[in-house]
């Protein structure tokens, strides 16, 4: 019983600021949707008209494919660098340890203060840069152009995620016996093949928990899209949290875009159960 009663006091607390901070907003979310609340003042039931509009919105249709085109993007390249760089620090070099913590630290930053950074290098480092030394390519800010603004969300993304892959990866790394290396040395066996016949078959389910995790992470990208543009030029970058906020908190479209959430919602649920589903079934062969 005293057992009992330790457990509860410790679970209840737990539950009743999660229930009070996460899933009541988010239920009262889903009842306002069927609403035409403004976010103030009065309101009516108006069904699933919330959730029609969804899909005729161009805007909303616009920032779906944005968001779509950058986590797509960034998820590819952040398991690209993480795994080579996990591959680097994992073989015996000078500092290793020294180089896997400093590897760690731009995750451990705020998303805006190295997004103003990163703003301020593309906006004027880069730029007079690309200028003293005559690259046309460099001498224009990337963020002002509506088809080369994204590339810089991209880049400030990967560089900030690619450190939480990279300890995933690391971990997983470690539970590889040098045994299987060893053996695959005396028949003779590549770098390459070592890597495809033992070390992604071994580390294939951080491979996949890195997979999910960073596309569900960028899918509900806003902190790097704030600080770097905005969303602009025009809503050339412009995601759909950061559409959901503006329209629910700035434009008073808080039913329309409590909808619009609870489809962004379940998107991403069913993207990260299939997700799930294919690289489970790559673990098993």
């Amino acid at each position: 019983m005293k057992k009992k009663y330790t457990y509860l006091l410790m679970v209840i607390p737990a539950f009743v600021i999660f229930f009070t901070f996460h899933t009541y907003p988010a239920l009262q979310g889903i009842f306002y949707s069927f609403t035409d609340y403004k976010g103030y003042g009065n309101w009516d039931f108006v069904g699933f008209k919330n959730y029609l509009n969804v899909f005729q919105d161009d805007r909303a249709l616009s920032a779906y494919g944005f968001t779509f085109q950058f986590a797509i993007t960034a998820t590819i390249l952040v398991n690209i660098i993480s795994l080579l760089v996990a591959l680097g620090l994992n073989a015996n070099i000078k500092f290793r340890k020294t180089l896997r913590a400093t590897y760690f630290l731009p995750f451990i930053l705020s998303v805006l203060i190295v997004g103003y950074i990163f703003k301020f290098m593309f906006t004027h480092l880069l730029p007079d840069f690309g200028k003293a030394l005559g690259i046309e390519f460099l001498s224009s800010n990337i963020l002002g152009n509506p088809d080369l603004a994204w590339i810089g969300i991209v880049l400030l993304a990967v560089w900030q995620s690619a450190a939480f892959n990279t300890l995933l990866y690391l971990a997983g790394l470690s539970t590889i016996e040098n045994e299987l290396y060893e053996a695959a040395d005396i028949d003779g066996a590549g770098s390459w093949k070592k890597f495809w016949k033992i070390t992604f078959p071994l580390i294939a389910p951080f491979f996949t928990i890195n997979m999910v995790v960073a596309m569900k992470n960028f899918l509900m990208a806003f902190d790097q899209i704030v600080a770097l543009t905005g969303g602009g030029p025009g809503q050339a970058t412009e995601s759909i949290s950061l559409l959901i906020y503006r329209g629910g908190f700035e434009g008073g479209e808080f039913a329309y875009q409590s909808a619009n959430a609870v489809v962004y919602f379940i998107v991403i649920v069913v993207i990260s159960l299939i997700q799930l589903r294919v690289l489970e079934r790559r673990e098993v062969k």
